[in-house]
C-alpha cells in the first residue's frame, strides 16, 4: 500500500520530508517486530515509550516512522497529537475496515465474559458458522488456537485478526472486551453489531480511581454501538436487568435493548429454575417462544451466563432449538468451576474466581451442594487492587470451613506482604492456614480431604503459569492438583 493512500485516513498530520512514492507492507508497533518495508507507530505505554526504539525499528527495515513527540530520524517522520488513537484509524484502513464485514460480539462485565464467549461460540458451531474467539483463554478460529497476552488485544492485533478471521471465512466473530481496552481506546475502530453485559463487581481498582470510573469504562462499549440505525443490520444492547449498573448501560446506548434475568422483569428470562450438583435446569421464556434448558453447568451464575449468551443468540436471529441444544450438549469452560477427576471420593474444582463476587459466586454454588467440609485454596495477584485483598479473605472464611491463604501471581510483590493484606481483619475464630508456596497449600488441602468433601481452587483457572517477579514459570492448579490426587490415594 502506498503510504500517502495510508495516511489519507488521518484528518491532519505533519511530514518531515515529501513521502511520495514510499509503499509499506505492515504497519507495526513493537520495534522488534519490524521487517523491511514496515511504518513503525509509536506508542507512549505505561512502562515503554516507542519513541525510544525508532532508530531499532529503523534498522530492521521501517521505512517511516509515526511519532507524537518532536524527534528526528533518517526516514520520513509522520507527526500526529496521538498515535494511540491514529494507530486505530491506520489499523483499519491498513486492514480494509475487517469488522464491517465479520458480525462481531463483544461481552464486557467482571465476571462470566470468558463463559458468554464459549457458549456463544457452542451456539453458532451448532448452527454450523465457522467462529473466531478472542479471550482471555486463547484466541480460535475455528478449530486452531493461538496463545493471547491480553484479554483484549491491542488495536492492531484486532484488525490484524479480524482480517485473518476473515480469510479464514469465519461466520462470526466474539470477544471478550476488557475494561482497560475500553478505557485505553483498543477496541476504537471495532464495529460491534451486539454488546453484551455481564455484572459488575470490584475489581481492577488499581487501574480504575473507583467503581464509578469502572463502570464508565464499561458503558463505553454501549456507546460505540453507534447512534444511527439500519433496518438490515439491527445492533443490540444485552443488558443484565438484575444488575443495577445496566440503568447507566441503558442510558449509554442509542440501539435497541435486550435484557435478561432471573428476578427483575426481562425480555428474556430464566423460570423455575433447579439447581442441581449434576446440573441445572430452567425454562427459557422470551419474545420468540419458551424453551426447557436441562444442562450440565453448575451454579446460579452460569444461568446468568447461559441466559446472556441466550439473548445475544435470540438478536442474531438463532433459532431457540439451536440454542437449547448448543446449551444442552456443552460441559464446561477451561477454568470455570472445573472438576479435577482422579476416582476420588472427594471433590476437587479449579476455577478462575479472582473477584470478592466471583469468589462468592462459586463458594456458595460448592455450599449449596457439599455433603461434608468445604475447603477453598485462595490467593491474591500481586501489583495489583490492594482494596480486594481482605474482602476476598472474609469471603473466603465465611463460606468454607476452612481456607487455605496463598500465593496466586504475586509479580513484583512480597508475597507475604499480600497474605498479610488478605488476612488483617479476619477475627482470631477464623479456620485458616497461610501457606505461601501455592503447590504445598493445594496438596495439604487435598491431603486433608475426607469423604464428600470438596475443595475449591480459586484464582488462576485455566492459567498454566505462575508469575513470581517477572518471570513466567509452568504451574497448572488443575495439573498440580491431578498429582496430589495420584499421590494420596497411593
Amino acid at each position: 500500500m502506498n503510504l500517502n493512500e495510508l495516511l489519507h485516513v488521518l484528518p491532519f498530520y505533519k511530514t518531515s520530508t515529501t513521502i511520495d512514492g514510499v509503499e509499506i507492507n505492515a504497519i507495526e508497533m513493537d520495534s522488534r517486530e519490524v521487517k523491511p518495508g514496515c511504518v513503525f507507530v509509536c506508542i507512549s505505554g505505561f512502562t515503554v515509550d516507542g519513541h525510544d526504539y525508532i532508530d531499532d525499528a529503523v534498522k530492521q527495515g521501517a521505512v517511516a516512522v509515526i511519532v507524537e513527540k518532536q524527534v528526528e530520524a533518517s526516514v520520513p517522520v509522520i507527526t500526529v497529537d496521538d498515535t494511540n488513537r491514529a494507530l486505530s484509524v491506520l489499523a483499519s484502513k491498513f486492514f480494509n475496515y475487517p469488522t464491517s464485514k465479520l458480525p462481531l460480539i463483544g461481552v464486557t462485565g467482571t465476571n462470566g465474559k470468558t463463559t458468554v464467549t464459549y457458549l456463544l461460540d457452542e451456539i453458532f458451531k451448532q448452527q454450523t458458522k465457522k467462529t473466531g474467539v478472542i479471550g482471555t483463554i486463547q484466541l480460535k478460529i475455528g478449530e486452531d488456537t493461538y496463545p493471547i497476552s491480553n484479554t483484549t488485544p491491542d488495536a492492531l492485533s484486532l484488525q490484524r485478526t479480524f482480517h485473518k478471521m476473515l480469510d479464514e471465512d469465519v461466520d462470526q466473530a466474539i470477544m471478550e472486551v476488557s475494561s482497560h481496552a475500553l478505557d485505553m481506546g483498543r477496541v476504537y475502530g471495532c464495529d460491534y453489531d451486539i454488546a453484551i453485559f455481564t455484572n459488575l463487581s470490584q475489581d481492577h481498582l488499581d487501574y480504575h480511581s473507583n467503581l464509578q470510573d469502572y463502570l464508565r469504562a464499561k458503558s463505553l462499549l454501549f456507546a460505540q454501538l453507534g447512534n444511527s440505525y439500519d433496518e438490515q443490520g439491527r445492533k443490540f444492547a444485552v443488558l443484565n436487568a438484575d444488575d443495577e449498573a445496566s440503568d447507566l448501560l441503558k442510558r449509554s446506548t442509542a440501539q435497541h435493548v435486550m435484557t435478561y434475568g432471573c428476578h427483575n422483569q426481562a425480555t428474556v428470562m430464566a423460570k423455575g429454575i433447579q439447581l442441581g450438583a449434576a446440573g441445572t435446569s430452567f425454562t427459557l421464556t422470551s419474545p420468540v417462544g419458551d424453551i426447557e434448558i436441562s444442562s450440565r453447568l453448575i451454579g446460579m451464575f452460569n444461568v446468568y451466563n447461559m441466559l446472556a449468551a441466550s439473548t445475544a443468540a435470540i438478536a442474531a436471529n438463532v433459532p431457540l432449538t439451536e440454542i437449547k441444544t448448543a446449551l444442552e450438549q456443552i460441559e464446561g469452560v477451561n477454568g470455570r468451576f472445573e472438576p479435577v477427576v482422579e476416582g476420588q471420593n472427594y471433590a476437587v474444582i479449579v476455577d478462575y474466581a479472582h473477584t470478592p463476587d466471583s469468589l462468592e459466586n462459586v463458594l456458595q454454588t460448592a455450599r449449596e451442594f457439599a455433603k461434608n467440609n468445604v475447603y477453598v485454596v485462595v490467593g491474591c495477584g500481586g501489583d495489583r487492587d490492594r482494596t480486594k485483598r481482605p474482602l476476598m479473605a472474609s469471603i473466603a472464611v465465611k463460606y468454607a470451613d476452612h481456607a487455605i491463604f496463598t500465593s496466586d501471581n504475586p509479580r513484583t510483590e512480597d508475597p507475604q506482604l499480600i497474605l498479610d493484606d488478605m488476612t488483617a481483619g479476619l477475627g482470631e475464630s477464623s479456620s485458616y492456614d497461610v501457606i505461601i508456596d501455592r503447590k504445598t497449600a493445594i496438596s495439604q488441602a487435598i491431603g486433608h480431604a475426607t469423604s464428600d468433601d470438596i475443595i475449591l481452587i480459586a484464582g488462576k483457572g485455566h492459567e498454566t503459569y505462575q508469575i513470581i517477579g517477572h518471570t513466567k514459570y509452568d504451574f497448572d492448579d488443575r495439573e498440580v492438583a491431578r498429582k496430589a490426587i495420584r499421590s494420596k490415594e497411593k
